[in-house]
């Protein structure tokens, strides 16, 4: 059986983890989208809605 140490630590990590995942999701979509696309949308139509 695990310790209490180990346990504690993988809490930590998995807390860590979905911190991570929650920020980072939708970024990580938009570059998908963006290196995927053709043709590729400059940076500045990308990030500005009045480009």
């Amino acid at each position: 059986m695990p310790s209490e140490e180990t346990k504690e630590s993988l809490i930590k990590v998995v807390e860590v983890g979905r911190t991570i995942l929650h920020y980072g999701w939708i970024p990580l979509i938009i570059y998908v989208g963006y290196t995927r696309s053709t043709p590729q949308p400059s940076l500045i139509k990308l990030i500005s809605p009045l480009a």
